[in-house]
């Protein structure tokens, strides 16, 4: 009797324990003081750095720890609401406006050009509030509404194959710092549903985070590290990480800027999350200036104008005041927009200085230039006047990732999403150096593999960064630029040589021999990486080179910088439902990501694992369908 009452003792202490373990999940919905669903509403556990946002409807879902006890609900115009948790699984909020609602047709934007002067589109449900701004006092007017369509745009991803070694040695590619596809993912599986696959860019991702790389200490702007385990996904295969470290500048030894915001002000901004969530994120942009930085605001939206004339950096109510005032309606010209922005910086050139616009839109180009290859032609062109680029994308619905990634691609430039005010504070303040800055451009790697060591390889990621061989030594091939203090990781998937393995079905050749290639020589690197980079105002790339050994470790001792990337990836796998995943799994990702979380001081990787943990959900409930 005593041994059972032992045991159901220790089962009940069992079930409690795992109950306090397990991420608790809390749905709700939050709406106005009028029972109009809020879309766009930020949901923040108190005092972190983790949260969600509202989807179109006011719905929401958010994963939690045990240790959490209050949600914080914050919307532009309305009073923030405080909710203690306790044991509720569903919580809806109610928000009451800060200040007098009132009812408008139409909104005001005060700029010169009747072209920029933006209405509502008829048919949409139209509420609007009135909020007098913290800034500045003056009184502005805002309006939301819920778009019931998604024409979201996204260019199609073909994943990378197997390269024989033997028959292509290299690998060639241009370098990508950009990080928007990582808080789309986030954006999603914090509304409650998976990604599209081809929003899943697997070495945004991976850079989304920063590693543990040294810092350079010799003539060129990076270093370069390497490491070497079994792949967790594929214990038959081995991955290969390879990290690149730029050289960190002080805020205080950074050049003088030359800065054009160019801002999308068009009717497809006039959403909660669109320009409200942008005129936020400037705020702490504006914020950061030194005296000897300069800012002009160009806006459009049926047409383009200029808003702001270049103002130093000491003039930041004047910057902020034109920020607020402005307010969304009309078309968007976005190609007009970039023609003008350009203008302006090449007007107010700073020579030996950072000069660069701004991007933040949605997109959602119609009128005039707007296709995609029209978009790329244009910037092209501009690109080698020394101004270069970096986009903020916004919003949900009408985004047009596809659209925005050309841009930054091809207008020598980065790209990031902003989701919420904390992305927003990650890229435009605490990495603020890198996102703004350029220490070398046209950064192109190639890797060329020892057949001794590797049979076949695959990178993983950078579908569309991947350059011809004879790319690599071609200075008039465009490549990606590298910011300070930025890091930037690949990751290969190699087959072992000696491996029975099959990576070929071509059929055996007529007039040539099938046979492996003499083994000269011989040695026992892994591989060598080369690299090739231009300063910011530079015409003539530099070389660089490294070989590397390749030390195969066991996974117990490999860098925590090498197993969290290796999380990243497998959980990208697992979200394109990849050919390539193998064994992967959600459990082993948790694992992988538990296991290398480090200090993680900023939140980024805790919150990475809540996740995970979402999207197990909704890959469960996806099955069970």
């Amino acid at each position: 009797m005593r041994t059972f009452i032992s045991s159901f003792a220790i089962l009940i202490i069992s079930i409690f324990l795992i109950a306090a373990i397990e991420p608790r999940v809390i749905t709700g919905n939050v709406m106005d003081d009028q029972g109009s669903p809020l879309s766009g509403v930020s949901i923040t556990v108190k005092n972190t750095n983790r949260g969600t946002m509202t989807d179109l409807n006011g719905n929401y879902k958010i994963s939690l720890s045990p240790q959490d006890k209050v949600l914080v609900y914050s919307f532009i115009g309305f009073i923030s609401k405080e909710v203690s948790i306790k044991n509720k699984k569903v919580i809806n909020v109610t928000l009451n406006p800060d200040g007098p609602t009132v009812m408008h047709d139409h909104i005001f934007m005060e700029a010169e050009e009747q072209a920029l002067t933006g209405a509502i589109r008829p048919g949409l449900p139209n509420r609007s509030y009135a909020k007098k701004s913290a800034m500045d006092g003056s009184g502005g007017y805002y309006n939301s509404y819920n778009p019931q369509f998604n024409t979201e745009g996204y260019s199609t991803i073909h994943e990378n194959g197997y390269k024989d070694v033997l028959k292509q040695p290299l690998s060639t590619f241009s370098i990508d710092v950009d990080k928007a596809s990582y808080s789309n993912v986030r954006r999603f599986i914090n509304q409650g549903q998976l990604p599209n696959i081809d929003a899943v860019r697997i070495e945004e991702m991976i850079n989304y985070f920063s590693y543990d790389y040294p810092e350079p200490d010799g003539k060129h702007p990076f270093s370069v590290y390497t490491e070497l385990s079994t792949c967790p996904w594929n214990s038959d295969h081995q991955l290969l990480h390879i990290g690149l470290k730029g050289k960190s500048i002080d805020k205080e030894e950074l050049p003088a800027t030359n800065l054009v915001f160019l801002l999308d002000v068009s009717g497809s901004m006039n959403s909660p999350n669109k320009l409200p969530l942008l005129k936020n994120a400037f705020h702490m942009l504006v914020n950061e200036l030194r005296e000897e930085d300069r800012v002009a605001i160009v806006v459009y939206a049926g047409a383009a104008g200029l808003v702001l004339e270049s103002t130093p950096g000491t003039e930041k109510q004047k910057i902020l005041d034109a920020i607020n005032r402005l307010s969304a309606g009309g078309s968007t010209a976005g190609g007009a927009g970039l023609l003008l922005a350009y203008k302006v910086a090449e007007e107010n050139f700073i020579e030996d200085g950072n000069n660069r616009i701004i991007l933040a839109t949605d997109g959602d180009f119609n009128v005039g230039v707007s296709s995609n290859a029209e978009m790329e032609r244009l910037v092209e062109k501009k690109r080698d006047n020394g101004v270069f680029i970096t986009v903020l994308g916004f919003g949900m619905g009408n985004y047009k990732d596809d659209k925005m990634e050309i841009i930054a691609d091809k207008g020598n430039g980065n790209y990031a999403y902003i989701d919420n005010i904390m992305e927003a504070r990650k890229v435009l303040v605490s990495e603020f150096g890198g996102t703004l800055f350029t220490i070398a451009k046209d950064v192109k790697f190639q890797l060329e593999f020892n057949p001794e060591r590797v049979k076949a390889y695959r990178l993983i990621g950078y579908e569309n960064r991947l350059l011809n061989d004879e790319d690599f030594n071609d200075d008039k091939k465009d490549a990606g630029e590298m910011g300070a203090g930025h890091n930037v990781t690949a990751l290969y998937e190699l087959i072992p040589a000696g491996s029975k393995e099959s990576i070929s079905s071509i059929d055996p050749l007529k007039y040539q021999q099938n046979q492996e290639k003499s083994k000269i020589n011989s040695n026992s690197e892994l591989l060598t990486v080369k690299l090739r980079y231009k300063q910011p105002d530079g015409s003539t790339s530099t070389k660089f080179e490294k070989a590397v050994k390749g030390k195969v470790l066991d996974q117990e001792s490999t860098t925590e910088s090498f197993r969290f990337s290796a999380a990243v990836a497998e959980f990208g796998l697992i979200l394109r439902n990849s050919q390539y995943k193998n064994d992967a799994s959600i459990e082993d990702v948790i694992k992988l990501a538990q296991h290398s979380r480090g200090e993680d001081p900023e939140g980024y990787r805790g919150e990475f694992l809540q996740i995970v943990k979402t999207a197990e959900s909704l890959i469960d409930m996806r099955a069970e369908k």
